[in-house]
């Protein structure tokens, strides 16, 4: 399978180049950072890590995937698949074999990584408790209103790029992870969750879980997507 791996990035420059270092011993072709309107260096480092390097100035986490998506479908050829993590260091690329294991086993459409099937995965201090408690109620929302059980909406996820394209992707936010997961739902998609790790952080605090907008409005703009896909 030929794998594309986009990376949404803003302000990354301490944490990137060695997750670049990382995928660079990975199975994928190319690796896709989109420059999210960072003021530091994130675009130079990621170019000087060998990562094809694109802007979206529109802020928001799912603007940014949406560019790196036309950015693959531009690709010739284009990939089979795409694998989606943070540029932050806290998804381990080491893991990425195992991410796509059922997509090439042809199990599954889309694989979540998820951070809670085993937690001793998860360093100490990586998953707030903000996000744990966040995570949780966004999972038993899904099984409430869709009748299928998932326990995160990690960023760490690959999908086939056909079943991606059926998906009509169109959040510009932190809806993004959520609507993949409920379109995937909607759509009939087969939907595997694997165990992965979730580090801590290079670089800073989180943008989102590091401050108490930041978890607020991401949890509102989660949930309120979780419900608004149902009534479709």
């Amino acid at each position: 399978m030929i794998i594309d791996a986009i990376l949404p990035a803003l302000d990354e420059e301490q944490a990137l180049p060695g997750v670049l270092v990382e995928l660079a011993r990975t199975c994928v072709r190319n690796v896709v950072v989109v420059d999210n309107g960072s003021r530091d260096r994130t675009r130079e480092v990621a170019r000087a890590g060998g990562a094809i390097v694109v802007d979206e100035p529109h802020r928001g986490y799912g603007a940014a995937c949406l560019r790196g998506i036309a950015e693959c479908r531009a690709s010739a050829p284009r990939p089979d698949a795409l694998v989606f993590l943070d540029a932050d260091g806290a998804d381990d690329p080491a893991e990425l074999a195992e991410l796509i294991l059922p997509l090439e086993r042809g199990q599954a459409d889309l694989v979540l990584g998820s951070r809670v099937l085993e937690p001793g995965r998860v360093e100490p201090g990586a998953l707030t408790p903000q996000a744990r408690a966040g995570n949780l109620v966004a999972t038993r929302m899904i099984r409430l209103l869709y009748g299928v059980r998932h326990t995160d909406l990690g960023p760490f996820r690959a999908i086939r790029f056909e079943a991606l394209e059926r998906l009509q992707m169109t959040d510009l936010d932190w809806g993004w992870t959520a609507e993949m997961q409920v379109k995937a739902i909607r759509r009939g998609l087969r939907i595997v969750e694997v165990p992965v790790s979730w580090r801590r952080r290079r670089g800073g605090k989180s943008k989102i879980s590091g401050t108490l907008k930041g978890v607020i409005g991401a949890g509102y703009k989660i949930l309120t997507t979780i419900a608004r896909h149902a009534r479709d």
